[in-house]
């Protein structure tokens, strides 16, 4: 047991936070001018708060890349074999009822929803919350500034929500109405009822980030 909390505190990464640019009230961007901002500036990962702050974040590291990446593709396949919504990766923005704009690193959405969107809606950032999103903690994301991004998907509609904490090897999970609940070194979690027949395979997700694909698919 001491072992392992000696390796926990070793892996703790640094915290990097996020640039925050306060705009209001010297500047105040319409939703067409944030996403014409957005457009113009397509090299920076930018976000906006409630209020109407930018955060700028910096460029996912490789190991974060390679989870997403892996991630992104396993809900794709799913998906595809479900056929009721359609995936997002983490380049989508989500205009959520309280005026946020967030990017979640993965987002799946019922087509009844998207078809509800005009064409116009749907070319943009699509003004709702996700049925579903997912989190990756980066290892140098702070988990407190994540955790408040999922309570802030709850709150808006989304229906579920995973937090993968590769540092610790937990996976948070959220709910409508109810705690969240975290998962220690969980061998799988299940979308369910969500998420119809989705089995997520944890520690595939951590072997990709540390460089392991290749020896876990031997195994």
């Amino acid at each position: 047991m001491e072992e392992s909390s000696r390796m926990a505190e070793v892996l703790e990464p640094v915290e990097q936070l996020a640039l925050v640019v306060h705009t209001s009230p010297v500047l105040e961007m319409g939703d067409e001018q944030f996403f014409k901002f957005c457009q113009i500036n397509r090299d920076l990962r930018i976000e906006r708060t409630a209020e109407g702050d930018l955060i700028i974040m910096p460029p996912a590291g490789g190991s974060s890349s390679l989870g997403n990446a892996q991630l992104t593709y396993l809900f794709s396949e799913w998906a595809r074999r479900d056929g009721t919504g359609q995936i997002f990766d983490s380049s989508a923005g989500f205009k959520l009822p309280n005026g946020a704009t967030r990017s979640p690193d993965v987002s799946w959405v019922l087509n009844s929803r998207l078809e509800r969107l005009t064409d116009e809606e749907f070319e943009k950032f699509p003004p709702l919350c996700p049925d579903f999103v997912l989190e990756l903690r980066s290892p140098g994301d702070p988990l407190r500034v994540v955790k408040g991004k999922m309570e802030e998907y709850i709150g808006n509609g989304a229906r579920l929500g995973w937090l993968p904490d590769p540092v610790h090897k937990q996976v948070h999970i959220y709910r409508p109405g109810q705690p969240p609940e975290t998962l220690d070194h969980p061998p799988q979690i299940s979308g369910e009822p969500v998420l119809r027949g989705l089995v997520l395979d944890v520690p595939q997700i951590w072997a990709a980030m540390e460089r392991k694909a290749g020896e876990r698919s031997k195994s």
